[in-house]
């Protein structure tokens, strides 16, 4: 069985064993941690999946009131940290973006994630917060697509961003995704909140190199029920071919239909060659 929690609402998603527990959409659990259990919300109930997923942690039970309250000090800790780290940046004119803070109450390290255009010299800025916040100070710089994962965001879907909710790993995309796709070459239509090439675009690609793979080109004459046409066009979602007949009208045809036709003729071609061998 497998289970999904967040640390935070609409934040990503970890999945987990439930190990023998069986909270409800809602309730809060244990999350085991390198630092020790954590509070996390349970997004989805525990569920029987068709494959044996192995190596996932085990929750650690449901959260008790004690785990509860401290899990709102180290939130309201956290807050703290951010507002102070903001204000020191803009007192020290650091060309840097605060964007989230990780608290470790057990080592007592805050860990501020940050941006810029280049690399920074805050050695100031850390001698100042640690002054300032009595803790052990770490600054980690992220890049574009780790920071959308960081702040979440909505994408241009209407939906949470993947990297913030679901994705565990950025996988290398490309502009021939794009192409491949029939996608405008448009940055603005191609690019994520991050800036970078929407990660989604390697969701499709698949099904689109399998589509073109077994469809005929476009400009190519194919048979219909309504005589010889040439491909102008497709729709693989709909897993459809856009044809257009001799009499010069456009026509919706079944990807089925156009490649049985194309293939009974390369089978017959083939059977002819066959029997008439060249010497």
């Amino acid at each position: 069985m497998v289970m999904a929690v967040a640390f935070e609402r609409h934040g990503r998603l970890y999945y987990l064993d439930p190990g023998g527990h069986e909270p409800h959409v809602g309730d809060l659990v244990l999350f085991p941690t390198t630092r020790g259990a954590e509070v996390a919300e349970t997004i989805w109930a525990p569920s029987y999946v068709s494959e044996d997923i192995g190596g996932l942690p085990v929750c650690a039970g449901p959260a008790t009131d004690e785990h509860v309250a401290r899990n709102e000090r180290n939130r309201k800790h956290r807050a703290r940290i951010l507002m102070a780290a903001r204000r020191l940046a803009r007192i020290n004119e650091l060309p840097l973006k605060i964007g989230a803070v990780d608290w470790d109450d057990t080592d007592e390290v805050a860990t501020i994630y940050f941006t810029a255009p280049a690399r920074v010299d805050f050695r100031r800025l850390v001698r100042d917060l640690a002054r300032t916040l009595g803790c052990r100070i770490e600054l980690r710089q992220l890049s574009a697509r780790d920071e959308a994962r960081v702040l979440g965001g909505i994408g241009s879907c209407g939906r949470d961003t993947c990297c913030s909710t679901f994705l565990k790993d950025f996988e290398p995309v490309s502009v021939r995704m794009a192409k491949d796709q029939d996608l405008p070459p448009n940055p603005l239509r191609i690019s994520g909140a991050c800036g970078r090439l929407m990660c989604c675009l390697k969701y499709e690609h698949p099904l689109y190199q399998d589509f073109k793979a077994t469809t005929p080109e476009v400009g190519e004459f194919v048979d219909t029920d309504d005589g010889p046409a040439r491909v102008i066009g497709y729709n693989v979602p709909a897993d459809q071919v856009y044809v257009r007949g001799a009499d010069g009208r456009r026509k919706v045809c079944a990807k089925a239909s156009v490649c049985g036709s194309r293939q009974a003729y390369e089978t017959s071609r083939e059977s002819l060659d066959g029997s008439n061998p060249v010497d």
